[in-house]
């Protein structure tokens, strides 16, 4: 008594393998979905038996293997398109088989899988480490899929999607993308492959800003890449590292700060922290050697991966800083990496005058001078609460509607009022050193670390150091 479980590929006669066909030869009774049963016709045997179960009834399908080889004696083939072992029929037979007491050998030859053959139609996306993910929430629920979307994200794997959507399944790989675009920039390369290896197989390369997954149906795998992969030419590449001797070997400054980032990371009293929240506290820390940084750090739910998108996106062109010191502190080679102008008005004439006038402080002046030329730009304080009060006070006004704000002024007046005042605007995402600690450092640091959000999942600081 034999079953066979099979993968038969995707579907073209090049991908079947020599093991799946002489298994076919030699089966009595070939059990599976019909649809598959065109592909393996050529390699059946004289008088072999073809039984289908339909779809969605894979138990069925399992039952009646044993079945034919149990009660019959039977050489059974049970057939999976792709690999029988990802997503197919061969766990499904072993548990069976330890359920119903067989005896029946079995014996599984993988396939093909169809991941395999959509990266190999779209070039070399999973050069480097990757996973496969599927939508399907038949027997899985949803907030563990979700939960596993996310880790794949921050964790920067080159995704596989399978079963992304069907007619009642329309929605879930929209959140996948909304997800995806909360820890990697936007654009990072996608490739999809409708129907691979089959008559009317077709490919697309895009990015993930741009990745439309209405543009996708059932029969379609989509292949996200990590934040090396590129695309060269319509082909889709992810660089294992051979011609990378820059990552494999970062220069000296850089290396010291991976080092002490980790060190910080092993002193953390909870290191599993989001990597949202993870980025910037390793930034904070590493710029006060503080730990209580742990405490004080407040932050809006993903509130980097949402700036950071405003960056990627375009929408962040601008950051304002309340003192020079802060200005001086953003690293350099991110701004002109990303387009980004940094501007401050504390020493600007007009606010000099203004402060005159009025009888208000110069950072006051400066925060209105800033949010009538610059009113969706990211904010960074500090040095002056009282700029940060001004600001809230525009805010509440409707004269300005920053795209994010870092909150970090530093003293004894007026320093904890700020910072509970700019909490309350809720649709800002904002990143706060609560209490009275803070400073032109630790506002340029957290700045930073939201420019280089997209080195957060390899945990690779220094980049522009």
């Amino acid at each position: 008594m034999k079953i066979y479980v099979v993968g038969i590929g995707p579907g073209s006669a090049e991908d079947i393998t020599p093991a799946a066909v002489e298994a076919l030869r030699r089966s009595d009774v070939v059990v599976g979905y019909k649809y598959y049963f065109q592909f393996i016709e050529p390699y059946l045997k004289a008088g072999a038996r073809c039984v289908d179960t339909g779809m969605k009834q894979e138990r069925d399908r399992a039952r009646l293997a044993f079945d034919y080889a149990d009660k019959e004696g039977q050489t059974v083939c049970v057939v999976s398109s792709g690999d029988a072992g990802i997503y197919g029929m061969a766990s499904l037979v072993y548990e069976m088989r330890r359920e119903l007491r067989s005896q029946a050998e079995i014996v599984v030859y993988p396939g093909i899988s169809a991941f395999q053959k959509a990266a190999a139609l779209l070039g070399a996306p999973v050069g480097h480490d990757f996973c496969v993910v599927s939508l399907s929430d038949l027997m899985t629920p949803w907030p563990l899929i979700e939960r596993r979307i996310r880790a794949a994200a921050e964790a920067d794997f080159v995704t596989a999607v399978y079963n992304p959507r069907s007619h009642g399944r329309y929605w879930q790989l929209h959140r996948l993308r909304e997800i995806f675009l909360q820890s990697r920039a936007a654009d990072t390369v996608v490739g999809y492959v409708k129907q691979a290896g089959r008559a009317d197989q077709s490919t697309c390369v895009t990015t993930l800003g741009a990745f439309n997954p209405d543009d996708v149906d059932m029969f379609t795998v989509v292949i996200i890449g990590n934040s090396q992969s590129y695309a060269d030419e319509g082909r889709f590449i992810t660089p294992r590292g051979y011609y990378r001797a820059t990552e494999s070997s970062p220069r000296p400054g850089q290396a010291i700060m991976m080092q002490s980032f980790e060190t910080i990371r092993g002193q953390l009293s909870d290191p599993s922290v989001p990597l949202w929240r993870l980025w910037p506290l390793l930034h904070a820390i590493h710029t006060t050697a503080d730990f209580e940084m742990e405490r004080l750090l407040w932050m809006d739910d993903d509130a980097t991966g949402t700036m950071y998108a405003r960056v990627c996106h375009g929408e962040i062109k601008t950051i304002v800083t309340d003192v020079t010191m802060v200005m001086s502190g953003i690293r350099k080679g991110a701004l002109e990496r990303l387009g980004i102008d940094v501007v401050c008005y504390i020493n600007d004439e007009r606010a000099l005058s203004m402060a005159r006038e009025q009888q208000i402080t110069r950072a006051q002046a400066a925060m209105r001078l800033a949010a009538e030329e610059y009113p969706t730009a990211l904010y960074a304080f500090g040095n002056a609460p009282t700029a940060l009060l001004e600001l809230c006070e525009l805010m509440r006004r409707g004269r300005c509607r920053p795209a994010g704000i870092v909150a970090a002024p530093v003293g004894f007046v007026h320093v904890e009022e700020s910072k509970h005042a700019v909490k309350t605007f809720t649709d800002v995402p904002k990143i706060i050193i609560q209490g009275r600690k803070g400073g032109s450092n630790l506002a340029a640091t957290l700045v930073n670390s939201v420019l280089t959000y997209d080195d957060a999942p390899r945990l690779r600081p220094g980049r522009d150091v």
